[in-house]
């Protein structure tokens, strides 16, 4: 049995397709193919259920793939270790990041990141939560920008910045007469809302979807653009996070942003990494630099 052998079985488990698993591993099908076949004989269990198009771990198989997880996380330290002890923030480390958050903030970040750290190699991924998390339990995911508190054991989660939420209006909009608006304003508006499984979707919520009308019409976007884009054409209003509205992402000559009256509701943005990354520095200085490139450009 050989760590090679491992790594296949792991990816064909994420990829659930044995072409897919064989592309992610840089090796032809046929070869991982028979590397499986060859730790199945060496175990005396079938580990992959091949009968459906969509190629599943068996019960024994899902026990071995777990196991393989920890054994791959624990030679891939070994490396890191290493590097470590010299320069803690040189070669690749990858990052993921929510997608309300990750064009706003990532395009001022990159140059002050190559500024400072210039043999460090961010490899980004940009995902819906739930997505981040499970990479990052994999392993597949060295940290992530997620909006705080995230659920999930082995993790240990740091605070970076706090972000407060602003409201968008169509350009004439009755609340627009207003500097400040109340929680309470929002009642009975059609407020604009992101597709399940975004986390600021729940955060609306928890700000107006108790004053939200029930006979309003709930449209469902997959992207801040797309709600940005049906509030300038009359459709609704919205709540867009601070540095959406700092980079100029907001501004359609269409729309009027309006903060809201202190205490405004926020979220918290950190930094999420297993607890027993090897990486902690580095993860912790990236976590830094996150945090003042943030502040910079909330500060306008």
């Amino acid at each position: 049995m050989t760590l090679q052998e491992l790594r296949y079985l792991v990816a064909v488990a994420d990829e659930r397709h044995f072409a897919r698993a064989a592309t992610a591993c840089h090796v032809s099908q046929p070869t991982l193919s028979t590397q499986i076949k060859k730790l199945e004989d060496y175990l005396g269990v079938v580990l992959l259920d091949r009968s459906q198009r969509s190629v599943r771990p068996t019960p024994v198989g899902e026990q071995v793939i777990a196991q393989a997880r920890i054994v791959i996380e624990e030679f891939d330290k070994i490396r890191p270790l290493v590097r470590a002890k010299g320069d803690p923030m040189e070669g690749p480390l990858r990052l993921g990041v929510i997608p309300t958050l990750g064009p706003y903030l990532i395009p001022q970040l990159l140059p002050a990141l190559r500024a400072r750290y210039p043999k460090l190699r961010l490899l980004l991924r940009e995902d819906l939560t739930a997505n981040l998390l499970e990479r990052l339990s994999a392993g597949t995911l060295d940290a992530a920008l997620l909006a705080l508190p995230v659920p999930g054991d082995g993790l240990a989660a740091s605070e970076l910045f706090r972000e407060p939420f602003q409201v968008a209006l169509p350009q004439g909009h009755a609340l627009a007469r207003k500097r400040r608006l109340q929680e309470e304003d929002l009642t009975g508006e059609s407020v604009l809302l992101l597709e399940e499984g975004h986390c600021l979707r729940d955060q609306a919520l928890e700000i107006c979807g108790a004053t939200r009308s029930p006979d309003s019409e709930e449209i469902r976007a997959t992207s801040l653009e797309t709600l940005r884009q049906m509030v300038a054409a009359g459709i609704g209003c919205t709540l867009l996070p601070a540095l959406a509205v700092a980079t100029g992402a907001a501004d359609t000559g269409l729309t009027e942003i309006r903060p809201f009256a202190r205490p405004a509701p926020t979220r918290t943005i950190g930094i999420v990494s297993r607890t027993r990354f090897p990486r902690a520095e580095a993860v912790s200085r990236l976590g830094e630099l996150v945090k003042e490139t943030a502040h910079k450009l909330l500060a306008g």
